[in-house]
């Protein structure tokens, strides 16, 4: 895992997959994990040590993915 302490939940469990964007002064992680319900994905963002959190269950990740896409097509990128 890379090293971001402090997190409420799941603090013990090993992500499965982990993947880390730095954009600025903001560092966003993205944390695959797996608990009894089921397999999701834990997006972190961090701004000077304050961390807002979302957990995105993996039956939505490709609604939340094209979601992101229409965003950045309407953004003109």
């Amino acid at each position: 895992m890379i090293g971001y302490e402090g997190e409420k939940r799941g603090s013990d469990e090993k992500p499965i997959h982990t993947e880390k964007i730095i954009a600025d002064r903001k560092i966003f992680f993205l944390d695959l994990k797996e608990n009894d319900r089921g397999q999701f994905v834990k997006i972190t963002e961090d701004v000077r040590g304050r961390r807002d959190t979302i957990m995105v269950p993996i039956e939505f990740l490709d609604d939340f993915i094209d979601a992101l896409e229409d965003i950045r097509e309407a953004a003109g990128d």
